[in-house]
């Protein structure tokens, strides 16, 4: 029988589990004003990630339209602080 860290076990769990994407999703939530700014964060209504898709939404026009020009950029920089790839897509709502 092989030998786990906890942290191994506990990801081995999680890539099999459908509580995956609620957990990725609270991760997104502690580390989204370090990604986007304290201004952005503000702004942002809600922040949902749901199978490989990360869904922002927020009311305010402007902010909209700079989250749209910026959609890789935000891919890229949630998926580094998460430490794997977990957003393919983003949706501005």
């Amino acid at each position: 029988m092989g030998e786990y860290s906890l942290g191994d076990a506990m990801k081995k769990f999680l890539e099999s589990s459908r509580i995956k994407g609620g957990i990725q999703g609270l991760q997104i939530h502690d580390v989204w004003e370090q990604i986007m700014g304290k201004t952005v964060a503000r702004y942002t209504d809600k922040l949902q990630i749901i199978g490989d898709k990360l869904i922002i939404t927020t009311h305010v026009a402007p902010l909209k339209n700079e989250l749209i020009y910026q959609k890789e950029k935000i891919k890229q920089r949630v998926n580094e602080a998460l430490g794997q790839k977990v957003v393919n897509e983003v949706i501005i709502q």
